[in-house]
């Protein structure tokens, strides 16, 4: 305290009740007997545990506002970690409309569809003498690499199947896979499976970063080698495509697991198409700027990368709505494979499915 403060009287406190201010209550696990309870009374503690009741709520208010389009963010080794079947549900329940992810998360997810497994890393094991053996480690995870020969398979069949003329796109290529997997596996149950079956489109703004990428260029020498003309692949029908689709929403949510390009270029989206109208003419709907907002992601604000981006910091881009005019927001600072499950799960069991999503 200041030495010029005045003291603080004590016959002068203010009432907390008459101020506004709410209660943080106990968590009382004797009251608990669902995700949805247990998230509900999170909301009402402190600290993390209040983040993460927090995102449950914004979650729910998207998935209860039938205007609102919502685009499911994804980076880190979320397939590898067993996360597929959670993506699933988002898809198959109505939660997301669109999907942008990295391209590892995708051929890593293409590999479980296929039925192939990924294994458990024991520290005692030696790095490279799993190279050797054709183990490629994802932190306690292996991934062997006959798995990414049979989603290169996959990959290629597809390629084959398209017309030598069509210029290509990420979301063009993913969409033409789940197909396939669809196709060849009705019943089948996966993040590129279940895109297609629902009509979700999934972007990958940086596909040549992964092993679906590499695919695609080693296909390209392949028809080369055979005297035929390499594929054309554009991102920028990508782009345009995608900002066609959120500018036919009414309200926009976003849903973002980790950070990095998925993350900016969801976001990039309303600035993009504001810089497009004010240097071209090009018309405006209106500003496309999210509602809602959910991230889990370990990174905190003081690391000053993107992935630390707090919704606040994205306003002042015209990224988002200010919680002041309407915004809902929750950030959770957290390992994902940790808390999106229970999320999730605790908004499905509020909403099972959305009443009512946009079309594309």
């Amino acid at each position: 305290m200041s030495e010029h403060s005045p003291l603080r009287q004590q016959t002068s406190y203010a009432d907390p009740q008459c101020d506004g201010l709410k209660p943080v209550r106990p968590l009382d696990l004797s009251e608990i007997n669902t995700f949805s309870d247990m998230l509900a009374a999170m909301a009402d503690t402190a600290f993390g545990a209040r983040r993460l009741g927090n995102a449950a709520s914004v979650l729910e208010k998207m998935v209860r506002d039938p205007e609102c389009w919502t685009v499911l963010t994804l980076s880190g080794a979320m397939t590898v970690a067993k996360m597929g079947l959670v993506i699933c549900e988002m898809i198959e329940r109505g939660y997301v409309q669109a999907i942008i992810s990295t391209g590892a998360l995708m051929t890593h997810g293409l590999v479980e569809s296929q039925g192939r497994h990924h294994y458990k890393y024991d520290a005692s094991m030696d790095d490279a003498a799993l190279y050797e053996a054709g183990y490629n480690r994802v932190y306690d995870t292996l991934e062997p690499e006959s798995n990414l020969d049979e989603a290169e398979g996959v990959v290629r069949a597809v390629l084959d199947g398209l017309p030598d003329d069509e210029i290509l796109s990420s979301h063009r290529l993913t969409q033409a896979i789940g197909q396939y997997l669809l196709e060849h596996n009705p019943n089948g149950r996966g993040p590129l499976i279940s895109a297609a079956r629902h009509g979700v489109p999934i972007f990958i703004p940086a596909l040549t970063d992964s092993e679906m990428g590499l695919d695609m260029a080693v296909d390209n020498h392949r028809r080369i080698q055979q005297g035929r003309a390499a594929r054309s692949y554009d991102p920028f029908i990508d782009l345009d495509h995608y900002a066609r689709l959120v500018e036919g929403a009414e309200r926009l949510g976003i849903f973002t697991i980790g950070g990095g390009v998925p993350r900016n270029y969801a976001q990039q989206v309303g600035p993009y198409l504001e810089i497009r109208h004010h240097r071209t003419g090009m018309p405006l709907r209106k500003p496309a700027r999210f509602r809602y907002g959910v991230r889990i992601c370990p990174d905190s604000e003081h690391i000053g990368g993107l992935s630390g981006c707090t919704y606040q910091e994205g306003v002042s881009w015209g990224k988002f709505v200010p919680e002041s005019r309407g915004g809902h927001f929750a950030e959770v600072l957290a390992d994902a494979t940790m808390v999106w499950p229970l999320v999730v799960k605790a908004v499905t069991e509020r909403v099972p499915r959305k009443a009512a999503c946009c079309d594309e």
